[in-house]
């Protein structure tokens, strides 16, 4: 049996699909995860039984829901956040009519500033789902923010491999980190902090 969280409304993957095709401007577009990525995170945070993720990069709480669903079976907390407001204010909903909103605080905030702000070694699994070209600027923070063991998850590696190509140059050649691409959805590297 396929591990899928509880009360997953099964049309916001696809309305999140539908609304993006008409948009040429991909700011406006909500660029969800795809249900394998999603997938594939939610059985790490299991593995990892973490009890602190940080999501950069919230849109409309889709792959939210599947990291705080994995959550509750650690006993963790998801914090999610994005840049865009009026996202951040719907999200909320969308977690409790997934019956999730009790392992997640949404935030509004930038990727950079709360990373800035996170204290060392305090985050078990971070996910990158947001402007690609920034995370190179993360990364200092990045390994800072990670505990022992934590796990470092980036999605579109292969959709927008040019985008991400000098990010996972960093995290390739850091000896801390132990690295593998699951080819899985638009491609999900994956570093574990080792050292």
């Amino acid at each position: 049996m396929e591990a899928r969280p509880a009360c997953v409304p099964d049309d916001l993957h696809r309305k999140g699909r539908a609304h993006e095709d008409p948009l040429a401007d991909r700011l406006l577009r909500l660029r969800n995860m795809t249900p394998d990525a999603a997938r594939l995170i939610s059985t790490l945070i299991r593995a990892r039984r973490a009890p602190s993720v940080l999501e950069i990069g919230t849109s409309n709480g889709y792959s939210a829901i599947w990291f705080a669903d994995a959550l509750r079976d650690t006993g963790g907390r998801l914090t999610t956040l994005d840049i865009d407001a009026d996202r951040v204010t719907a999200t909320p909903a969308t977690l409790e009519r997934a019956g999730v909103q009790g392992y997640a605080d949404v935030l509004h905030g930038d990727g950079a500033d709360t990373l800035a702000a996170t204290p060392d070694a305090s985050v078990d699994l971070v996910v990158l789902d947001a402007e690609r070209p920034a995370y190179a600027d993360y990364w200092p923070h990045l390994r800072r923010v990670l505990g022992p063991y934590g796990i470092l998850a980036v999605d579109n590696a292969v959709s927008h491999r040019d985008q991400l190509a000098a990010f996972r140059e960093l995290l390739a050649s850091d000896p801390d980190f132990a690295v593998d691409l699951h080819e899985v959805g638009d491609g999900v590297p994956t570093g574990v902090r080792i050292r």
